[in-house]
């Protein structure tokens, strides 16, 4: 089985997703390869052999600078073939849903996506969420070449300690796949550690009762070292940036430690973060949902209580 992973990258780091999902690949077996695609990208290849790369396969050029989908979809079609590339996984952003549902066309292939695990139990087989994450249904493909896209923090990065051989591949264009050109590309503002990436997360909702107290929030997540995320609902009231929204219509995160403040835990938010690794609800409704599948649980007013954390970490 060979199984090739779309290596995406930022700012001169490969993505903590792109290398969750490598590491799960290189626990399938088989033959395990990355793609790294982009301009002045040569020096991540070493990142990806850590994460379980038996080889890398880097696309250096140019025309791969911007993030935009096509160049990548022509460079990766052309990889696939000339390789025999039977699986191809991809972290699920906004960038490789565009690249991969490009290329499952240009392939005649099928695409599964929003998978939450993958076997490779005769072939490959993935597992998917459905029905609001209540069931979950085993799904297949009808034959090679196999894509897939793995749910933001499914599989968590693990060093191997191994080193890959680096294969510089060199890339056609179809002339539509130049013809558009980024002009800009914008950034919110922000400070810290993404919720993607945080290992501690302190997470507000409806219960804060309005948006100036989300510098609770922000207080408790500096002195723990985290980032904020928020509900659907109080980015919907306008309280915090959508950026922030955790649940079946924001982000998906696994943190090692999750803090709700002030949340009910609907299930539409409950999809977002079950794959905490300590969940914490803080809540003064005894009977909220959260509390059904937190590990831990306070029942208080989280104005009084949250301030009192913030102190005792601070001391401490």
């Amino acid at each position: 089985m060979t199984t090739l992973v779309f290596l995406e990258h930022h700012e001169g780091q490969l993505l903590k997703g792109s290398l969750g999902v490598l590491s799960k690949a290189a626990q399938l077996g088989g033959d395990v390869a990355g793609a790294i695609l982009g301009s002045g990208v040569g020096g991540l290849a070493e990142q990806a052999g850590r994460y379980g790369a038996q080889t890398v396969y880097v696309v250096d050029d140019p025309a791969l600078a911007a993030p935009l989908p096509q160049p990548r979809v022509d460079a990766l079609a052309a990889l696939v073939r000339d390789k025999g590339i039977e699986n191809i996984l991809f972290a699920q952003s906004v960038l490789a849903a565009d690249v991969s549902a490009g290329l499952a066309a240009r392939l005649d292939a099928g695409l599964n996506w929003d998978l939450v695990d993958v076997t490779s139990d005769d072939g490959l087989t993935g597992k998917r969420a459905a029905l609001a994450d209540s069931v979950y249904v085993d799904v297949g493909w009808t034959q090679a070449p196999r894509l897939a896209i793995v749910r933001t923090g499914t599989f968590e990065p693990i060093e191997s300690g191994g080193s890959a051989t680096v294969e510089q591949v060199g890339a056609g264009f179809e002339d539509f796949s130049t013809a558009a050109t980024m002009v800009e590309q914008a950034h919110a503002e922000a400070e810290g550690v993404s919720i993607e990436e945080a290992d501690v997360i302190v997470a507000g909702g409806r219960g804060l009762g309005s948006p100036d107290k989300f510098a609770l929030i922000e207080q408790l997540a500096e002195a723990l070292g985290g980032a904020v995320a928020a509900t659907r609902a109080v980015v919907d009231a306008g309280w915090y940036p959508y950026a922030t929204q955790v649940g079946q219509t924001g982000k998906t995160i696994s943190p090692k430690l999750y803090i709700g403040c002030g949340i009910s835990g609907a299930i539409q938010h409950k999809v977002g973060m079950q794959g905490s690794g300590t969940i914490v609800a803080i809540n003064k409704d005894a009977n909220a949902p959260i509390f059904e599948f937190s590990d831990f649980g306070v029942v208080g007013d989280l104005h009084e209580i949250v301030p009192k954390l913030t102190e005792l970490l601070k001391n401490r």
